[in-house]
This record gives structure tokens, sequence and C-alpha cells, in this order.
């Protein structure tokens, strides 16, 4: 008998205590790359902010160190420090080297908390090369060292304190993460939305590497963060409307306020966790919205009783909203586990909403005419959209082909291994068409300017031939239609000009797509050429670079720069011949191709209505902030 093929219990490993996160990291904070790590500095953030939901904590304090360690201090009621009367360790102990210990599972500790339900200071000790604890309470001041989750300094008492509070420290282990540098802006976006969901609670983020500090408080909470989340937009009424409840031990916190864009913003959380994929909370403000504005529409005539009802489509349009509520018991699903699930909390939401809502329209009849109207033309348009739509799949199927013209298509018909390349200008999309592999990579050259959607409506848009072309040819719809799984290829690849003609049609292509087509950048279909900058030739050797700092260092290998090198800067795709830019910015093999991606969408609103909108002041502001940023600008 193979002994190799036993199976018994003497093959069944137990991972004792931390040694299963530092087996599998992934399992608890998401991954080992920059997103895990940040999430332990969130992790120990989220134990201070239960703290403040509990009424303990009102100043919360992270600093990130000159190498890349980080402090958080608060001023809560300090971890117990008494020996635990099962495990007979000091208590200290228990919370940061037993995985599932902490005051959220039942006993009393916490109503109402966020975070990763109790694992959180263990999942950081066990992924730290050191963790230090010292807790403030009951007039003493204890500390406690940690190396890779086991104990490296006894826990003890040293010295004597009036204050009261948690402090950490913990230095990442480099063993487990791919890099272990904190990004400053990740963490203050977070701390600033924990800030806004958390009113009152004062936090402090501090950078020692660059001498950044800010301080994020609002006594305004969520009605703070919407104003935040609509400064740089035309507001159609100044205030937001605000909306605060408790039901069953359920707190719903609602803000709203219209702009005067096209699109809906609407950003959901429970127990501060950050509900991506929306759910029961949503569902029911959705719901309630949508019928309180049709009712007070009726009855004060601005819509008539034969008249249809505005859909919840019509009424979002222009909104921003958060939904925030904190839940005793909150289940969470979907794939990322980011979809509230508790089936009452629908119902909660609903009635309470609809309740302060209604109230407030009907006060308000000035902001209810105007909310109103608002509906009224998306409406309008909304019809306007669905007939050029219909319009634009009819005229395709009559065509004998129901592809764009421009379009040179590749011959596999496996969306998995086909790619498409939006080349803008003829001479770069003759020379693209010609280099390319037909067998999988397909050419659309666009004509004339792109459209700038962040100023148009959908009907609008849909006049446009470089818009209706892309639609057509990429094949997933558009709009609340858009379905990624009918997406024709796989990458969708934007080919400009390195230079600012260049960047800006780039621009205004991601924010089509990011606007209208959500799911391409979600799931990871889009992609940037990087075409080359220089071309190099001495004697027979050729090579290309793709930056000045490249171009310089090829110069040195060569031995510096003489009148028998010959560099070529290229000033646009179409300087290239075929082969050319099949070598440098096509092959598989060999090119350098960026994923677009969006960890943040509310970062990328910002970002879309401030390069994009109609507001100057704050693109100046944008542009002289990041000026520094940028290296090769070429005007």
């Amino acid at each position: 008998m193979d002994t190799n093929k036993v199976y018994d219990e003497s093959q069944i490993q137990v991972l004792e205590g931390l040694e299963a996160v530092r087996k599998r990291p992934g399992m608890y904070i998401g991954s080992t790359s920059a997103r895990g790590l940040h999430h332990l500095v969130y992790e120990i953030v989220d134990n201070s902010i239960d703290e403040a939901i509990g009424g303990y904590c009102k100043n919360i304090e992270v600093t990130i160190h000159e190498d890349n360690s980080i402090t958080v201090e608060d001023d809560g009621r300090g971890m117990p420090v008494g020996i635990h009367p099962k495990l007979q360790i000091p208590t200290v102990e228990v919370i940061m080297t037993v995985l599932h210990a902490g005051g959220k599972f039942g006993g009393g500790g916490y109503k109402v908390a966020g975070g990763l339900h109790g694992v959180g200071a263990s999942v950081v000790n066990a992924l730290s090369k050191e963790c230090t604890v010292i807790v403030k309470r009951d007039g003493h001041i204890w500390t406690e060292t940690f190396s890779r989750g086991k104990v490296k300094e006894e826990f003890k008492m040293i010295g004597d304190t009036e204050e009261h509070g948690t402090k950490m420290h913990f230095v990442p282990d480099d063993e487990i993460f791919d890099e272990v540098e904190f990004s400053y802006e990740v963490l203050s976006q977070r701390l600033r939305e924990l800030a806004f969901l958390n009113k009152g609670v004062k936090i402090i983020l501090s950078d020692e590497r660059t001498g950044k500090v800010d301080q994020f408080h609002y006594e305004g909470g969520i009605k703070s963060f919407v104003e935040y989340l609509n400064r740089n937009k035309g507001k159609i009424h100044n205030e937001p409307i605000y909306v605060e409840g408790v039901k069953d031990d359920c707190v719903v916190e609602i803000a709203l306020q219209y702009n005067d864009t096209y699109n809906e913003n609407l950003f959901s959380f429970a127990n501060n966790i950050d509900t991506v994929e929306g759910g029961t909370h949503l569902v029911g403000f959705k719901a309630a919205l949508t019928r309180v504005i049709n009712d007070y529409a009726k009855k004060f005539g601005h819509l008539k009783e034969n008249d249809k009802n505005l859909s919840g489509e019509d009424v979002r349009e222009g909104l921003t909203a958060v939904v925030s509520v904190k839940v005793t018991d909150p289940q969470f699903e979907g794939q990322t586990k980011t979809k509230l699930g508790n089936a009452p909390v629908r119902g909660i939401v609903e009635s309470i909403a609809n309740d302060a809502i209604t109230t407030f329209l009907e006060e308000n009849p000035q902001v209810g005419k105007s909310i109103i109207d608002k509906g009224l033309n998306a409406a309008r348009a909304r019809e306007a959209a669905k007939k050029a739509r219909e319009l634009t799949r009819r005229k395709s199927v009559l065509e004998s082909t129901s592809l764009p013209g421009k379009l040179a298509d590749c011959s596999s018909k496996n969306p998995d291994e086909c790619e498409i390349y939006i080349v803008e200008g003829d001479s770069a999309g003759g020379s693209a068409k010609q280099g390319r592999n037909r067998r999988f990579q397909a050419i659309l050259p666009l004509r004339g300017k792109i459209m700038n959607v962040e100023k148009q409506r959908l009907d609008k848009m849909l006049n446009s031939d470089t818009i209706k072309s892309m639609i057509t040819a990429f094949g997933g719809g558009i709009g609340k239609d858009f379905d990624v799984e009918k997406i024709r290829y796989n990458k969708i690849i934007i080919m400009t000009d390195a230079d600012v003609d260049g960047a800006h049609i780039r621009t205004l292509l991601l924010t089509f797509f990011y606007r209208y087509m959500r799911e391409l950048v979600d799931k990871g279909h889009v992609y940037i050429a990087q075409p080359p900058l220089y071309r190099i030739k001495k004697g027979k050797n050729e090579c290309y670079t793709y930056s000045d700092a490249e171009l310089e260092n090829m110069l040195q290998q060569m031995g510096g720069k003489d009148s028998s090198v010959d560099i070529q800067r290229y000033k646009g795709l179409g300087e290239m011949n075929a082969e050319q830019l099949w070598d440098t910015t096509m092959n598989p093999e060999n090119r350098t191709l960026l994923k677009v991606n969006v960890e943040d969408a509310m970062a990328a609103d910002e970002i879309f209505t401030i390069l994009m909108g109609d507001k100057v002041e704050p693109r100046r502001e944008f542009i002289e902030e990041n000026a520094k940023l940028v290296s090769n600008l070429d005007i």
C-alpha cells in the first residue's frame, strides 16, 4: 500500500491561533497588495470608531512614521487590562493573539460594530514585524510588545496617568506584503469618510515623511459629506435634505442634494462599511424617494392624473445621496461581501425616508418644484434616448453589415481573445490597420472631436457618430442597458498621441466609459496604450524608449550622445510606419498597456466633474495642485 495515499487524522493540519493568518493573509485582509496593507490601518481605526459609536471616544490620531510604520491612538476606554477569567492571561494579550476574541460577539461589549467582526487587532498583530500596545486605564499605563503575533515583551505596568485610551504602533511585515509604503491619499480618503459617517469624531492624520497633516471633524456628519461631494457641482437647492431616525435598534441617516449634472451618485454604508453593491438599505431609500416624488408631483399638479409616473431613474438624475445605517447584526452578502442583506432594514429605511422627505418637500415648495422639473426633463430625455436607441439598432440591422463602416474588425469571434484599438485620426488609423494582427486585433479610428459627455444628456449623445460607432462596435449597449457580458472585445485599448491633445481625447473617452459603460472600467476591460517617445539608432542598433529617463539611460549605454546616434522624437502615432507601431505599441510580446481601474468611485466622480464639468475654478486649482506631478508635458 502506498503510504503517500494515506488520508487519516495525522494529515489534518491544525493551524494554531495566528499561524492561519500568516499562512493565508488574503482570507483575512483581502490581499497582500497595497490594498491589504492599508486595510491594517482601517482595522485598528475601526476599533477606535466602535468606541466612538458607543460614546466613549472623541479623538483618534493616525501617524505615518518615516519608516512606514503606523501609530493609531484614541481616547476611548482603553483595552481591558485584567487577567482573562477563562484563558488566565492578560486580556490585552487575548485581544492581540486570539483570533476571534473581542467585544463584538454578543458579550455586551458593543451594540454596533464595523470592521472585521473582532478579528482586527489580532490579524494586524499577526501580520506585523513588531507591534506594541499601550493602554491608559484605571489610573495606570500598561504595555505589551509582540513580533509576528508572538509575545516579545511581557505585559507590564509602566506608570500612572489620569488619561484613558489605547495606542497601537505596528510595523507591517515585509515578508508578507508586496510593498510596505503607505499612501497618504488612500488613508486620508477613508479617514475623511469615517469622520463624515460618525459626526463629532475628530480624526487627525499626520505624515512624518512629508510633514503633511489633515484634521477631519464634521459636526454635520453625512450632511457635510453630501456638501463635500457636491462642492464642485452646481446645486439645485442649497441645503441638503437630512433624514435621521431609529427603529428596532436600527439607526438610519440619509442626506441628499440635487445638482445640475445628469449623473446619479449614491453611496451607501452599513456600520461604516462601504456597501458598494448596495443592499436592503439602498433599495428601501430608492423605493421611498420614487414614491414620495411621484405622490408630491400628483398632489400639487406637476403631474396630471393620466400622466405616466416618473421612473426611479428620472427622480435620481443629478442626485447625490449618502445612506448610512447602523445595525446590531449586519448580514453581508454579494461577491465581495459588500451588500447588506438584512431584510427588515428595507422597510425601516423606507418608512423613515418616506416621512422625512415628504415633510421636507411640503415645507419647501420651491425646492420641490425644481426637483420635479429636473425629473420631468429627465423623463423626456429618457423617452427621446429610447427612440434614438431603437433607431440606432434598426438602422444597423437594415445595413448590410451592422458594424460601423470605419471599423476594421478582427477575424476571431471569441471575445476573450479579441481586442479593439480606439485610434484618433486617419493616418494613425491607417498604420494601425496595416500593422495589427488581423486575427484578434480590431481597429476603430475616430474622426472629429469626441463629445464631452459630462455636459450632455443621453439623447444628445446618441446623435454623435463617434459615440454611435463605439456603442455599435463594442456590442454591450449603453447607460442603464449596458451589459458587460455582451461585449465583443475583452480589451478596449485607447491609443492616442503622447501629447496634450492625446491626453484630452483620452480623458474624454474615459469620461464616456465611466459614465455610460461603467462596468467596462469596473471589470478591468479598459487599457491605455503606451507608444514610445523616442527612437534611437546607432549603426544597425535600434531601440525605443518611453520616457526621458529611459532615453538618458539608453544613451549612456550606447556611450553617450554623439553624431553617430540618431534620435527621433515621435510627435504622434502617425509618424510611425505600420511595422514600428506593431513592434512598439501593439505586439502583446513587448508592448506596455496601462489597465484603467477605479478603486474609488467617489474620487473618480470628483476628478471627472473637475476636469470635464462647467466650473473653471476647481479645474484651475486641480491643475495647479497636480502640475508638479506632470513630468512630460508637451505643449
